[in-house]
Formats: structure tokens, sequence, C-alpha cells
């Protein structure tokens, strides 16, 4: 069982989001963190195929908002090789976006290589606005010498 948290935004772990059922997805918490000084809260998900019972990927929702989030975004997915080309990625997507919603966000940043066109295209099925192409600066924390431009875009939640 993962044990409650509280992290630094005063955002609590919440039990509820252990599993979430969807119509051709379902979601398994894989782990959650508390955030620190760098990294903002997150719960990180297998994605599961339901009629074949099958993991075919991996997602996250990080919620709140802090300097580094803005070139991380606030939702990191993968669908395996053999899994590709279904919308997977865009149905969980849309099931972590819920939980942002739930807990208050208004808006959320989500990116992606700008040469990664499967990915950009899924983003862009959503209601966003491409804010920018940067390559992220040096003290990002996830920053690394020949870091590819990055595409942010923006996205307004509503409940």
């Amino acid at each position: 069982m993962i044990e409650k948290a509280r992290n630094l935004d005063g955002f609590e772990y919440d039990e509820s989001y252990e599993y979430i059922t969807g119509d051709i997805l379902d979601l398994r918490l894989i782990s959650y963190f508390d955030g620190n000084d760098v990294e903002i809260p997150y719960y990180w998900y297998d994605i599961i195929l339901k009629d074949v019972n099958e993991t075919i990927g991996k997602i996250s929702i990080r919620l709140g908002e802090n300097y580094h989030s803005y070139y991380n975004g606030h939702v990191g997915y993968e669908i395996d090789e053999d899994y590709r080309g279904h919308n997977y990625a865009f149905v969980a997507l849309q099931m972590v976006l819920d939980i942002a919603r739930d807990y208050g966000m208004q808006r959320v940043y989500i990116t992606c290589n700008d040469d990664n066109i499967a990915s950009y295209k899924t983003i862009e099925k959503l209601a966003v606005e491409l804010v920018g192409k940067v390559i992220p600066p040096k003290d990002y924390f996830a920053y690394y010498e020949g870091m590819p431009v990055q595409r942010i875009y923006s996205m307004k939640l509503n409940k």
C-alpha cells in the first residue's frame, strides 16, 4: 500500500486514485511522489488495455506548478511500440487530466520533443495552445547538453 504523504504545496495523496477505470483503459498506480524543492508531486501509472488485461504503457500526472513544470510539463506518457497508433495515449491523457481538475488545477503544461510527431499530434487533439518551442535553460533540473527543442503547450482546465 502506498503511504499517504503531504507535500510542500499542500497536495495530499488520495488513495481513490490508486486504480482508475475507463471504457477501454484502466490506470493502475505504480507510485506517488510527494514533491520536493524541485519536483512537484505526481501520480505514476501503468496503462492497462482492458480487453487483454495487459500493460501497454505508462503515464504520470504532476500536480501543482513551479519553474520546472513549465519545461517538464504536467503529463508524461509512453505507449509500448506494439500498441501505438490506437489513440491509447490520448485516452490515458484525458483520464489523468481529470485528476488535475479534481485537485483544482486551472491549467496544465504538456510538453514533448519538437521532432516527436506522434506525441504532439496526440497533444494537439486536446484544446491546447502552443506556447512556444524552446530549448530549456541550463537551470532546468532535467537539462542536458544537446537537449532537443521542446514544444510547450498550455491547456486550460474546466471542471
